[in-house]
């Protein structure tokens, strides 16, 4: 009994002059949370598996940031919601078993979402419920910004800008009585171009000085009355699922038979075929036959038809159409386009004196490399990666929330707060069937 007497005077010692081991209380630091503002484009509004629905707004990461400027005198966070779970305009993509014309069993991958239609009405403008915290807009450009009636041309703007028929977004932001902002624009001056298949396609690329320009009035209006924030660079699109989910060589186990018939077609031309995996064939104008193999470096966009490539031999006995490949002269105009976008982002966030988080080094580490939370992995691989959504470009609900405790670090380093991080593994990624 007696070492029982000592041990329990001992912890009663140890209590008794223990050090205070509870954290420290957030602190706001030289920012003011009061009333938080976010400005961007479709990842902001919380877009996901290629719609807008309830769910993938309320996981948006501004809304997840407001969550956590709570924590350091945050208010609240209005964000423009739709009515349902089904998507709006369109279905959004689920995980399903899909059976295509040339399969004889069903496999699991992105199809639309067959649930009941839940948001009625989602067009009308609800201007009325605002001003909104979350401005942020599918599609939108830099150079939309000070386009008056330009909500007129995009119904995701429609919805919620106040006299949509005459103001522009610049008016939104003045709308507001923000004390802290984040902007994250610009990629759509660029994806538009790619996504659409580039010199093939019908998207463009914003000029260099108008997106300047653009940007620096962006900047301007949402500094206004002294707000701070974070200005968030683009990231390379191309390291994006969307033009990563199917590889250049990605005719999978050509059989010898098959090589053989192949190369006997492409007699006389630079195309060959081995057993094993093999580069598609794609068009290409430049080429005295109009057609060659693609090579690394290149890319295929997501959106290309499947049921060609296993139907109507697509990428074997028909080059695959231009507008589905990213070819190297492509790459090349959206890597300089992103050069000169970032650079004027940097360069006007330094004029107004805001600090700047650069993902472009972020992005490719966990492409290459990936990262984890909490001993839970997390890479850019299309379904598995568990960062984006099944459109390849926008992010899951954890996808968001790895981009939110990025956002804050910068935040915490900058304005020497001390917001806490957000628990990454309590949002959702993509759902099996």
């Amino acid at each position: 009994m007696k070492k029982l007497y000592i041990l329990g005077a001992l912890v009663l010692g140890l209590a008794s002059c223990k050090p205070n081991l509870e954290p420290n209380a957030p602190e706001r630091g030289d920012a003011d949370f009061t009333s938080y503002l976010a400005v961007g484009n479709s990842t902001s509004a919380g877009f996901a598996d290629g719609s807008l629905y309830l769910t993938g707004q309320l996981n948006s990461f501004p809304n997840i940031l407001s969550q956590q400027f709570k924590t350091v005198g945050g208010g609240e966070f209005r964000q423009p919601l739709v009515n349902g779970e089904h998507g709006w305009p369109v279905a959004k993509k689920v995980l399903g078993y899909v059976q295509g014309p040339c399969d004889t069993m069903a496999s699991v991958m992105p199809t639309d979402f067959s649930g009941a239609l839940d948001t009625p009405g989602t067009y009308r403008n609800i201007a009325d419920q605002g001003p909104f915290n979350n401005i942020g807009v599918p599609g939108i450009k830099v150079i939309h910004y000070g386009i008056n009636g330009y909500a007129m041309a995009n119904p995701f703007a429609a919805r919620f800008f106040k006299d949509p028929a005459t103001s522009n977004a610049l008016d939104q932001i003045n709308r507001t009585n923000h004390t802290f902002f984040t902007v994250w624009e610009g990629m759509n001056d660029v994806l538009d171009y790619a996504v659409k298949g580039g010199d093939q396609g019908s998207g463009t690329i914003t000029n260099s000085m108008q997106f300047s320009t653009a940007f620096d009035s962006v900047m301007s209006t949402v500094t206004r009355n002294g707000a701070k924030g974070v200005v968030v660079t683009i990231p390379n699109i191309l390291s994006l699922p969307y033009f990563n989910a199917i590889p250049a060589k990605g005719l999978r186990g050509i059989k010898e038979d098959q090589a053989n018939k192949l190369n006997l077609a492409y007699n006389g031309t630079q195309v060959y075929f081995e057993i094993g995996d093999n580069y598609f064939v794609i068009e290409d104008t430049t080429e005295a036959r109009g057609f060659r193999q693609i090579r690394d470096g290149e890319y295929v966009r997501l959106e290309l038809p499947q049921d060609s490539v296993k139907c109507a031999g697509w990428g074997t006995t028909k080059p695959i159409p231009g507008m589905y490949v990213i070819t190297a002269d492509e790459v090349a105009k959206i890597n300089a386009a992103l050069t000169d976008f970032n650079s004027s982002i940097i360069k006007n966030a330094t004029k107004y004196q805001i600090p700047v988080l650069d993902l472009r080094d972020y992005y490719n580490e966990v492409k290459n490399n990936g990262t984890s939370y909490n001993g839970v992995d997390y890479n850019f691989n299309f379904v598995s990666g568990g960062v984006f959504s099944l459109d390849g470009v926008h992010l899951t609900g954890r996808g968001n929330a790895l981009l939110a405790n990025r956002i804050i670090d910068r935040i915490n380093t900058h304005y020497g707060s001390t917001i806490p991080f957000v628990d990454v593994n309590m949002y959702t990624g993509v759902r099996m069937p």
